[in-house]
């Protein structure tokens, strides 16, 4: 990282900038030039690894290019607002970016995976139609390397 000073080095607290992040966004591999998705999802945190969870139609683009490479940047950040600083404006912001691979995930482990992406939503607990996973997918990626960064944030 070019700016060390603006790193966050403890894990608590990149944890704590992804619980309240409100979208995840999900880079892939595209011939042509990366693929950019924003995406709902729910984590946890195990054995020190932060594992994410996303879904979709079984079908598009997105499970197009996960299908021929896996492997994946995963991107959120809070946006405070600008702020005049010296002689020009600068953003305030927190930030999280890391590398996984996505894996297909079904039965109790994509249940959980949508139970957690409810909670980071909003509803915990909320019961919902469990044949709803018929006609979705979904990934779980595990975070093999994460970094964190923030600009004048209280």
């Amino acid at each position: 990282m070019r700016r060390s000073d603006r790193e966050i080095k403890d894990f608590d607290e990149i944890v704590d900038v992804l619980r309240r992040a409100d979208v995840i966004r999900l880079g892939l591999h595209d011939s042509k030039a990366p693929y950019v998705v924003p995406l709902s999802f729910g984590f946890e945190v195990k054995d020190g690894k932060i594992i994410i969870y996303v879904h979709g139609a079984k079908e598009g683009y997105k499970h197009d290019l996960l299908a021929r490479d896996n492997h994946v940047c995963v991107e959120a950040d809070i946006f405070h607002g600008y702020k005049k600083y010296q002689d020009g404006v600068t953003a305030c912001y927190e930030s999280v970016i890391g590398y996984g691979d996505a894996a297909v995930i079904e039965g109790d482990e994509a249940e959980r995976g949508m139970d957690l992406l409810l909670e980071h939503c909003g509803f915990p607990g909320l019961e919902y139609d469990k044949a709803v996973h018929e006609i979705m997918r979904c990934y779980k990626i595990v975070l093999s390397e994460v970094t964190g960064k923030r600009r004048f944030v209280s």
